[in-house]
């Protein structure tokens, strides 16, 4: 019975957790490279401190997150936020927004991702009027859209589908 020892077991468990640390520790340096950006490395700035916060939640070592302030400075890694909309199974408003240095990289990985679910790109504010943006700049729906159960199963696997893009940092639906 090689292979069904106690390493093994852990060997696989600490693989899979590590792949999904690395992941979302990828998306909150890029989240805290375009605060620093635009803040100028002054951490006291709001949008960079709410981001070292998010972070630092996540248990992230703080020297990761000084190489990312510090990457800010770098002229090369100008990152952008885009915001792409679609119509989801059932009607569903989907709002996702993406944190890229390559807007026509991150459209064709996206536009890949919803063909294989049968679902199109939609013209920018076709979408966006499902939602709207709150006190604190959270988006959140203006009303929302009953779905049926084969229609929920479809359009949370879309959902996880778009969120293993690297550059997608937020998707939001309007579906109940």
């Amino acid at each position: 019975m090689s292979g069904h020892n106690k390493f093994s077991k852990i060997k696989h468990i600490k693989a899979k957790n590590d792949a999904q640390k690395s992941k979302l520790y990828g998306k909150l340096v890029r989240l805290i490279t375009v605060e620093a950006k635009k803040a100028g490395g002054n951490v006291s700035s709001p949008g960079l401190a709410a981001a070292i916060d998010k972070a630092r939640k996540e248990n992230m070592p703080n020297d990761t997150i000084e190489r990312a302030i510090s990457k800010a400075s770098d002229a090369s890694a100008d990152m952008e936020t885009v915001t792409y909309e679609a119509y989801g199974p059932g009607g569903a408003a989907i709002l996702m927004s993406a944190l890229t240095d390559n807007r026509n990289r991150t459209l064709q990985e996206l536009k890949a991702i919803l063909s294989r679910h049968d679902i199109a790109l939609a013209s920018p504010g076709s979408a966006s009027w499902a939602f709207e943006k709150g006190a604190d700049g959270t988006m959140a729906p203006v009303s929302t859209i009953p779905l049926d159960d084969a229609d929920i199963e479809k359009l949370t696997a879309l959902v996880e589908a778009i969120e293993e893009q690297d550059d997608i940092q937020d998707v939001l639906t309007n579906a109940e």
